[in-house]
């Protein structure tokens, strides 16, 4: 274990403290920390909320389940109704949730990567399907491209503080959904080893999706050892309806070895109900119907519990990913999630914003600090989306980088013991010492340990900030994504890219 070098000295030895290598387990903040200290919801509430989930299965069901899914879930105890609707007995409910599969590990293909999505530990990530790119050199938005995923792939491997890749945009210069479905995979594995999510356009795809993704795991079984890459399935139309391609692709995706994300992802005041609480009751409802599908088919299977639910702005009808009331359903959301004991996740950290600004800062700032305040495992879209899911921006990825390790550094809270309150430091200082703390050996020690400092954030003085060139905060953060571009290397080996680009149309360079 690397510790910090200890000297003495003015600003500059400072500095060189402050940026020397640092262990994983020494830095300030990292991926799992445990979250869990906001609670939106009292415990009355959270019972209140599981058993109108449970009176909604019961009494209302998902209607449109694919004729395979009425036969896994009836062969469970599901009731098929005379309306077509699949309704779901308590006790089927609870039965399921005994099976479902709990503190699991979402992996890396680089193990060092690993996500253990146990108890209340936090994992912030992208997501999403983008169809614009916010190009910052003119303001603009522009069709998102396939190189454009691979980028962002490459900046995410260079982030500390974004924990997996999921598909954050649609490649638009792919017109073939084949195609689409397996340059999306391959562009993200080549562009990072941490986890992966994506999804796929039709069921059929799968099996083709599957035969790359055992390849770039070096084989079947090794794949199976170590699912590196998740499948993101809509498998919800809400209201209370399945969608029928995307549970026939899930279905397939199981067999395959991959973890699911069961996402539903309505929004309240339009695909879901307006009080907040309501469509908490909601998505709770429709994921409990995916613990069901998913574990009547294959008990123990690894699946997040992905509770989506969004917002409307009531006087337009218009999505709002950066509210205060979608704050409050996803750490609502988290809550829930807690008393399952399931792994979760939601969305954290979307804009409204076009561009990122100060509106983009506040709003990405206090959702993702909910989100992982609540103990929410997995945060997704926490980082570069815009325009309530509809552009993604190379540049907010970098800086949402930032965004996240302030984020963490809040998750990971005060800590308190003997040591850190101890008034020796203060004796030495106030009685024998100098009077002000700056080089004493217990600030040294904890520069890097305690404290977390920004890639891009200014904090330099005014007489410093003009001195340096008044540097600005998107001219900082277009420098970095071009470094880091600059620097990536391809994450499989140039023989296997050649390899893979002779058998497939790969769009990316």
């Amino acid at each position: 274990m690397n510790k910090p070098v200890r000297r003495s000295g003015g600003r500059a030895a400072r500095v060189e403290l402050r940026n020397a290598p640092l262990a994983k387990d020494l830095r300030p903040v990292r991926p799992g920390l445990p979250g869990g200290q906001y609670k939106p919801l009292s415990e009355p509430d959270v019972t209140r909320i599981h058993h109108a989930a449970l009176d909604a299965l019961e009494e209302i069901g998902l209607a449109n389940a694919p004729q395979s899914g009425i036969d896994i879930m009836t062969g469970a105890g599901a009731v098929l109704g005379d309306d077509g609707r699949v309704r779901f007995p308590r006790g089927l409910v609870e039965d399921m949730l005994a099976k479902a599969a709990r503190n699991i590990t979402l992996h890396g293909r680089d193990p060092q990567y690993d996500l253990h999505l146990t108890g209340t530990n936090v994992h912030f990530g992208t997501a999403g399907a983008a169809v614009h790119i916010v190009d910052l050199e003119t303001n603009t938005y522009r069709d998102s491209t396939a190189q454009d995923l691979h980028d962002a792939a490459r900046i995410t491997h260079a982030l500390d503080n974004v924990h997996f890749f999921q598909r954050a945009m649609v490649a638009r210069d792919v017109t073939d959904n084949l195609e689409l479905d397996l340059n999306t995979i391959y562009a993200c594995c080549a562009g990072t080893t941490k986890h992966i999510g994506t999804n796929f356009s039709e069921p059929d795809h799968v099996a083709p999706g599957l035969e790359l993704i055992y390849r770039i795991a070096g084989g079947e079984d090794a794949f199976r050892a170590r699912p590196f890459i998740s499948n993101t399935n809509c498998f919800v139309v809400p209201p209370m309806k399945f969608a029928e391609e995307s549970c026939v692709a899930m279905e397939h995706c199981i067999r395959g070895g991959m973890p699911i994300l069961l996402l539903s992802a309505g929004q309240a005041g339009a695909t879901a109900p307006a009080p907040i609480a309501l469509a908490i009751v909601q998505a709770v409802a429709e994921c409990l119907a995916g613990v069901v599908y998913v574990n009547a088919m294959a008990p123990g299977h690894p699946a997040v519990f992905g509770t989506w639910p969004f917002v409307s702005d009531l006087r337009t009808g218009a999505m709002s990913g950066g509210s205060a009331e979608q704050a409050l359903l996803t750490a609502g959301c988290a809550q829930m999630h807690r008393f399952y004991d399931l792994p979760g996740g939601a969305a954290a950290g979307i804009s409204d914003a076009k561009l990122p600004d100060m509106q983009a800062g506040w709003e990405q700032g206090i959702t993702n600090v909910l989100a992982g305040l609540s103990g929410l495992n997995m945060a997704y879209e926490a980082v570069g989306m815009h325009a309530s899911l509809l552009g993604f921006c190379l540049e907010s990825l970098v800086l949402g980088d930032d965004i996240i390790g302030q984020v963490l550094r809040c998750v990971r809270g005060i800590d308190v013991t003997e040591d850190s309150t101890s008034i020796d430091a203060m004796k030495a200082v106030c009685l024998d010492g100098p009077g002000h703390y700056l080089g004493s050996e217990q600030t040294l020690n904890l520069m890097q340990t305690e404290y977390i400092y920004p890639n891009i954030g200014n904090r330099m003085s005014p007489k410093e900030w003009a001195e340096a060139g008044q540097p600005e905060l998107i001219a900082q953060a277009i420098a970095r994504k071009n470094r880091i571009l600059e620097e990536a290397q391809i994450q499989v080996s140039p023989e296997f890219d050649a390899a893979i680009r002779t058998d497939y149309n790969i769009y990316f360079k």
